[in-house]
């Protein structure tokens, strides 16, 4: 039987609880089911990226052709050639 997870006053006494005992004693993990936060927004990093006039211009037209800003554009073009790189390993 598992023991009762108490209640907390604060992040900071869960936090120290957490720290000093396993959770194992509390939760029974091989019923935990495997969930998806889908609303969640990934970290992103600021780059600088320097690439030739033309090819800029070319990005910005084909976006505009596709009604996205060019950056979303280059972040799609990037996301499909890394899943194919990945992917032919």
């Amino acid at each position: 039987m598992s023991k009762r997870i108490p209640k907390f006053k604060n992040e900071d006494e869960e936090r120290d609880f957490w720290a000093a005992h396993d959770s194992t004693e509390f939760i029974n993990w091989n019923k935990a089911e495997r969930i998806t936060f889908s609303n969640l927004k990934p970290s992103v990093k600021k780059i600088s990226l320097r690439l030739p006039e033309s090819m800029l211009e070319e990005l910005k037209m084909l976006a505009n052709k596709r009604d996205v800003p060019y950056q979303s554009l280059l972040k799609i073009f990037l996301a499909e050639r890394l899943e194919k790189e990945l992917a032919a390993r």
